[in-house]
């Protein structure tokens, strides 16, 4: 099957000036205020435990499970500090970044046998992060056939566990760092 495509090259002047703001009307927060972020109130909401979903903290990154995952056991690795720019990364922070996606991988592998895992990173807003201003590294256990007709039609996804249960996993698979 191949893929279809619609050119519209008019709708180029809106995407490239889209400028994003609530929908309410209200003045837009600054993007770039750590006391807006959701990651940095995670980050600073102390060591691992299942009321925040953190699973393993270091000393420049922390991995917390996703609050809106694809599927059981979807955690993220997060620098602590507000970063958003990969290039922005400190060179200790980019390996305990990487160090930090192996960990939550080789816990997802105990804890879940996954047929596959998707790793990877939304680069901005326009990418597809949620969070473009601080950045995030996404590890999804993945399993053949783990998309049905609830998020194809629905756009709802079913979960066979609470995130309780995906942190009690991932907590007792924990790798010794």
């Amino acid at each position: 099957m191949s893929l279809d495509r619609l050119w519209a090259g008019w709708r180029n002047a809106y995407v490239t000036g889209a400028v994003a703001g609530p929908a309410d009307g209200s003045p837009p927060q600054s993007a770039d205020d750590p006391a807006h972020c959701v990651f940095c109130r995670i980050a600073a909401s102390g060591p691992p435990s299942v009321d925040t979903g953190v699973l393993w903290v270091g000393r420049t990154v922390l991995v917390v499970l996703n609050a809106y995952p694809y599927s059981s056991g979807h955690l993220m690795a997060i620098p602590l500090r507000h970063v958003g720019v990969l290039a922005d990364l400190t060179d200790e922070e980019s390996s305990e970044l990487w160090a930090a996606a192996r960990l939550g991988v080789a816990a997802q592998e105990a804890a879940y046998r996954p047929e596959g895992i998707n790793l990877g990173a939304n680069l901005g807003e326009a990418a597809g992060a949620g969070i473009p201003r601080h950045l995030h590294l996404h590890a999804v256990p993945r399993w053949k056939g783990d998309t049905n007709f609830m998020t194809s039609v629905a756009d709802t996804r079913v979960l066979p566990e609470t995130l309780t249960s995906s942190w009690e996993r991932l907590s007792a698979s924990w790798p010794d760092a």
